[in-house]
């Protein structure tokens, strides 16, 4: 596969969607839970969706449940969800794995353009990457992605041009939007 647009995904009916759909869009695709410390980060999305997606920005929300079970609901209750407690209109796909024999192939491809390559330092992220490799050990080799809310930036071209971790500021995320529009 040589960029994203080579993907098909699950909408959250179950209905296929190339991600050729998405072509010529800056994109940011995130891992998503609705039980999780890092939700609120729903707010920051939104925001930025409303601002900057009628200049060709578009951000596809994956959930998965595993990470602690903090997505366990169905696709109509994730979505009921996040309608109401955050607002969201940006598209929301299929609950998926994104670790394991299972990972969406989607994501196992976008780990593997931009690695892990840490949580940053502070307390909280030395705590979190601790508890990240013992929750993701079952998964081996197949931990691509270490917590909820890990974002990849996809510039206009379907190339993957960051990673950000939960850990990072959300104004740093959109900084760097906004550099690819």
């Amino acid at each position: 596969m040589s960029s994203i647009y080579d993907f098909t995904v699950k909408d959250r009916k179950g209905n296929n969607v190339s991600l050729n759909d998405y072509k010529g869009k800056v994109l940011l695709i995130v891992n998503t839970a609705t039980g999780c410390g890092f939700t609120p980060h729903y707010d920051p999305l939104e925001a930025m969706y409303e601002e900057l997606n009628e200049k060709g920005f578009e951000i596809l929300d994956f959930p998965c449940n595993q990470f602690a079970n903090q997505a366990p609901g169905t696709e109509d209750e994730i979505h009921e969800f996040c309608k109401m407690k955050f607002g969201t209109k940006f598209p929301q796909f299929s609950k998926i794995d994104v670790n394991g024999d299972n990972a969406e192939p989607l994501f196992s491809y976008l780990a593997s353009e931009k690695p892990f390559e840490g949580f940053g330092k502070g307390l909280k992220n030395v705590a979190l990457e601790k508890f990240t490799n013992a929750n993701n050990k079952k998964f081996g080799d197949k931990a691509y992605i270490k917590w909820n809310f890990t974002k990849f930036l996809i510039d206009r071209e379907g190339k993957v041009i960051s990673r950000f971790e939960p850990t990072v500021d959300m104004a740093e995320v959109k900084a760097a939007v906004e550099a690819q529009l």
